[in-house]
């Protein structure tokens, strides 16, 4: 049935909108387009990989040597929680000063056993300045701040022990031990606690132990540094010729070895698409740039959360460090930084740097940013804040802040990794041809080998449970 020119018209189909040219839909059958190189969501700044100086570890193992030091027992006590109910690992208490190097089991589960739990307000005072210290406090959970009185009579903070930390110690050498500080819960609160006198019903039955606690009572303090290093006996201002003191410099006996770590992957590409498929963009190449920068994405995750290596693993107790209120004030980046002789870089998780720029806005602070490898980067007393969206941000909303001196030369934080593999494509990564399969599958293996070593506990620290939240 034809259709005549009345429908035509009211169909739009009208001789003067008919087509006099090559449509370009069937146009670009024949051209060639435009086109970008394949794209990833999944790159970030990975400045902390820009940032460490990498030292080549030819046999594959780094040394750290460091002097003897005698510091011993600064861990983390592990709990384990059932319901409502906390109780301390037994073997867990050896993180205690006092009891690092004591292994009896048993003895060990009959003093945790002895551990009462306690739960205190915010507010609540666990111990007064100059009332007897007759208690050992473990932490469950919770925050306590020590607090001191000043020059002038007024209240000042000397720090605060979070979950997992530990305090009153000296109840375990001495029943005439006193608080030299006050410590006061700052959220609610759960603690295990034991008592001069429960300790001294179990020294009564457990000779082991109390052999143990006297011969830490003898060692003689003086034999260390403020950093708990064998001391180095010298003399000065004498007059005349005194007879010097002889002395040597001692090592740990056992240093820590850091091995390489490996991350890799199977690259595989159909040989029809590396034969055929070639122009303009080489497929295999362009495959194996995004292989290699997921790679290099997986290599800084684990520089940070390693369990062995990781930098938010390694970082000493005694320096990491709460924040005085919750959000990263600019006080808190003063303490953070002033832990370490020069600190030279801090990095964050982006949402805890807008944390930090809030908190400047709201103290009408601020800084400089600073120019870095040509990126102006935000800066607090000219320190670089590098963003690394590798640091984990919790549930709670709240993140760590980490604080890190460099180099060897600066007994800093170095990274670490092999140079000259065989078909090495970039420093530390090689990529290996591993052959074609009955698919006609070609396989590259892409390996990156790395870790990283902390040379002294000061170039590394951590400013923890940071609020990257507040909005008020």
């Amino acid at each position: 049935m034809s259709v005549d020119a009345g429908q035509d018209t009211a169909l739009g189909n009208s001789p003067d909108d008919a087509r006099t040219s090559l449509d370009t839909a069937a146009a670009r059958n024949l051209a060639t387009t435009t086109k970008s190189a394949p794209q990833m969501q999944g790159i970030s700044s990975r400045w902390l990989l820009k940032a460490l100086p990498w030292v080549n570890v030819n046999a594959g193992t780094y040394r750290v040597n460091r002097r003897l030091s005698y510091a011993v027992g600064d861990g983390r006590v592990t709990f384990v929680k059932t319901g409502s109910q906390v109780r301390v690992i037994p073997q867990e208490l050896g993180e205690i000063a006092a009891l690092r190097t004591f292994t009896d089991e048993e003895v060990l589960t009959a003093l945790a056993e002895r551990f009462g739990q306690r739960e205190f307000a915010p507010g609540d005072v666990l111990a007064a300045a100059g009332e007897p210290a007759d208690t050992v406090y473990l932490i469950a959970h919770g925050k306590v701040d020590k607090l001191g009185e000043g020059s002038y009579g007024e209240e000042n903070r000397l720090g605060s022990v979070a979950d997992g930390g530990y305090f009153g110690e000296q109840a375990l050498l001495s029943a005439d031990a006193t608080w030299d500080f006050t410590a006061r819960a700052v959220t609610t609160t759960t603690v295990l606690a034991l008592t001069r006198q429960d300790l001294e019903q179990l020294l009564a039955q457990a000779e082991p132990l109390r052999t143990h606690l006297d011969a830490v009572r003898a060692v003689p303090q003086q034999r260390t540094n403020r950093k708990g290093e064998a001391d180095i006996a010298f003399a000065s201002g004498h007059r005349g010729e005194p007879r010097l003191p002889a002395t040597f410099v001692d090592y740990e006996l056992k240093p820590r070895e850091y091995e390489l770590n490996v991350a890799q992957t199977v690259l595989r590409v159909h040989s029809r698409v590396a034969d055929l498929y070639n122009e303009p963009m080489n497929q295999t190449e362009e495959q194996l740039k995004l292989t290699v920068e997921a790679l290099r994405e997986r290599q800084e995750h684990e520089l940070i959360n390693n369990p062995e290596f990781g930098l938010l693993h390694n970082a000493e107790y005694d320096q990491r460090i709460q924040p005085h209120a919750g959000p990263p004030l600019p006080d808190d980046l003063d303490e953070l930084i002033s832990r370490r002789r020069g600190t030279r870089f801090l990095f964050a998780h982006p949402r805890t740097i807008a944390a930090i720029a809030r908190e400047w806005t709201r103290a009408g602070i601020y800084p400089t940013p600073v120019e870095l490898h040509g990126h102006s980067v935000p800066a607090w007393r000219g320190i670089p804040i590098l963003s690394c969206n590798k640091i984990p941000v919790t549930e709670a909303r709240t993140s760590s802040i980490i604080a890190i001196r460099t180099g060897e030369d600066n007994q800093g934080v170095v990274g670490l990794n092999q140079t000259g593999l065989p078909d090495e494509y970039s420093p530390g990564l090689n990529v290996r041809f591993m052959g074609i399969d009955e698919k006609a599958v070609i396989s590259y293996l892409v390996s990156t080998y790395f870790s990283a070593a902390v040379l002294v506990p000061d170039a590394l620290g951590v400013l923890e449970n940071v609020n990257v939240s507040n909005w008020g």
